[in-house]
């Protein structure tokens, strides 16, 4: 079952109308107590069954995971700590801490690590990329830096790049991966802390739409922390030389399509609206002038604007995307060149697949591990061709409620 789709607003809009029809039909799936216990295996809406078996439990709100050879995972724990696991068993000290909150700053204590991504030379170099919270008098902000993975101890750790994007409600998301040319992507959320009280003041979200600044905005440095000189923005007056993209609300998930080439993201929009957009450097992507959701209050918001990119996919009701790849293995039927997402809203991972050569046209949508009832975090393609999903029962706070599952073809 597909749905012909085309890149304007017209088409989405009808889309929308026809929702209930993309979502695929799946069985009931057991509780996470029955997967903590032992693999639960599953229907999907491709005939292929799959395995779910957990990997590590009691992980601290793990946000991502990187995969340095077959016997390794390293896992980034939302509190400030990077877990090992290896051969299967998540070791009990960590690689590598977040500094302490330095007195008199405001940042908050549960939120300091988010994602890991390691270096295209890593198999040479062993350098392992964090971004992570930095407090200090201002708020906090979303930093950059690296240290060399040396056995189970991550070393000689040093702060990269700090953004321009302090706030007192704290930094997100951090999405980091490194481009085809060597250089690294980072993303800063809008940080708008009159979203959800009832302001209808848009202060704050605007400065998505400022070069001055970084919030909302999809960043692009060199391996080392500088900025590239053939970034967008380098040389125009008021403008900072970072920023690659601008006008993206909250991007956790970023990744290439295996076939077109394109870098895609994915985005948490507002009251509904989040997207799936395809980067290119120096566009606008509207928020929060054009967004297909509404203010929190209701309220609407233009759909386009001129000179501003329209979303390639987007969600309403919302399910809050997190992590996103495309799965390039051959493990799986019916899998391959398809898009996995998290949902942490929603609490499920999406399958999207895409008709092929053509894959701008047509797509379907199915949701898994729907029932365990787990907010997905982030989801990673293994080198062994399996997929593992990073979740948490519930957001923030320090308690170690997360698991790392591997979903595997079921025998």
């Amino acid at each position: 079952m597909t749905l012909g789709r085309s890149i304007s607003y017209a088409a989405l809009a009808a889309a929308l109308l026809a929702s209930a029809s993309l979502v695929l039909a799946q069985a009931p799936t057991p509780s996470p107590s029955a997967a903590a216990a032992g693999p639960v295996t599953l229907n999907t809406g491709t005939g292929q069954r799959i395995t779910v078996t957990l990997v590590a439990g009691g992980l601290a709100h793990p946000y991502s995971a990187a995969f340095p050879d077959e016997h390794t995972i390293l896992v980034s724990e939302q509190p400030g700590q990077l877990r090992v696991i290896r051969d299967g068993v998540l070791l009990p000290k960590p690689a590598w801490e977040t500094p302490p909150v330095p007195a008199g700053s405001t940042g908050n204590v549960n939120d300091n690590l988010h994602f890991i991504a390691l270096h295209p030379g890593f198999a040479q170099n062993h350098l392992v990329y964090l971004s992570y919270q930095k407090p200090g008098s201002r708020g906090s902000t979303m930093a950059l830096g690296r240290g060399t993975l040396m056995g189970d101890t991550l070393t000689n750790f040093k702060e990269l790049f700090v953004a321009e994007a302090w706030d007192k409600s704290g930094a997100n998301p951090g999405r980091i991966m490194f481009l085809r040319d060597g250089t690294i992507l980072m993303t800063v959320g809008d940080r708008d802390g009159l979203c959800c009280n009832g302001s209808e003041d848009t202060s704050q979200r605007m400065r998505a739409q400022a070069l001055d600044n970084d919030f909302g905005k999809i960043l692009r440095l060199r391996d080392d922390g500088s900025i590239p000189p053939d970034n967008p923005f380098v040389g125009r007056q008021g403008a900072l030389p970072e920023i690659y993209t601008y006008g993206n609300r909250n991007v956790y998930g970023l990744a290439y399509h295996p076939v077109t080439g394109e870098l895609w993201e994915s985005e948490i929009g507002p009251l509904g609206g989040d997207e799936i957009n395809i980067l290119l450097p120096g566009h606008n992507y509207g928020w929060p002038l054009a967004s297909p959701g509404r203010n929190y209050t209701g309220t609407k918001i233009p759909w386009t604007q001129p000179g501003m990119d329209e979303p390639r996919m987007f969600w309403v009701p919302s399910i809050s995307p997190s992590g996103l790849i495309f799965y390039t293995g051959d493990k799986f039927k019916g899998w391959k060149n398809n898009a996995f997402l998290g949902a942490l809203n929603g609490k499920a991972l999406w399958r999207v697949a895409f008709d092929m050569p053509k894959p701008q046209q047509n797509e379907q949508r199915e949701t898994l591990l729907t029932t365990f009832d787990d907010r997905i975090r982030d989801v990673q393609q293994g080198p062994d061709g399996n997929l593992y999903v990073a979740t948490e029962k519930t957001s923030g706070g320090r308690a170690p409620n997360g698991t790392l599952l591997r979903i595997e073809p079921a025998p």
